[in-house]
């Protein structure tokens, strides 16, 4: 396991990294400021959650940060990155066709570091001890995400996902994907912990067999 934890995070770091060098200076030349370009970067759903899995990953390599090692958070950050692949692959993945660099981030951050999070969590990280009561600490986050979104779109005149603008896709449609994409949440919530008590039942049986 300590293999597929170094792994995720080397590659989480990397992509993150990469994604920032090649965003900003397309950023700034479409009119963004550097200031402006930074906060654009951690506007994504995408990159703020990976970097929640970046942190999962360092805190079960080297117990820091402790919050992260607690079995709720990493729970949490399941859920989350899970939905990251899936909107990716279900709303996102037809709109546009990205290229060099900007595909490998692509690949990276919704697809690699979602599927080697969730194969470490499956076999290390889960024990148990998640909670239905989990679900609700869980969607705080998209939640707060949500309303970030609402708060910066009339200051910064955009949002971060074409699925969310409401100039181009109405507040009907807008409001329906939102809709769904908490259905989603709520879906993957009650997978993972369904998921985790799995685990922690075969886990108990393998021990009273030793």
């Amino acid at each position: 396991m300590l293999i597929l934890n170094f792994t995720g995070f080397v590659i989480g770091v990397f992509a993150l990294v990469l994604q920032f060098v090649i965003l900003m200076p397309v950023s700034m030349a479409a009119g963004h400021s550097l200031g402006g370009s930074i906060v654009y970067y951690f506007s994504f759903f995408t990159i703020l959650t990976n970097i929640l899995v970046v942190l999962t990953h360092l805190a079960a390599l080297i117990g820091r940060p402790a919050f992260f090692r607690r079995a709720r958070a990493r729970g949490g950050v399941a859920v989350a990155i899970a939905a990251v692949g899936l909107v990716y692959y279900l709303l996102l993945s037809d709109l546009w066709r990205p290229q060099g660099l900007f595909l490998l981030c692509d690949l990276l951050l919704h697809y690699v570091t979602p599927a080697l999070f969730l194969t470490w969590w499956l076999l290390a990280g889960a024990d148990g001890s998640l909670r239905w009561r989990d679900i609700l600490y869980w969607l705080a986050y998209p939640v707060l995400y949500l309303l970030y979104l609402l708060a910066r779109a009339p200051i910064a005149g955009e949002v971060p996902y074409v699925f969310l603008d409401v100039g181009v896709l109405g507040i009907g449609k807008v409001l329906l994907i939102i809709g769904g994409i908490a259905l989603l949440f709520v879906l993957l919530s009650a997978v993972t912990v369904m998921a985790d008590r799995v685990v922690g039942v075969r886990r108990k049986a393998a021990r009273a067999m030793r």
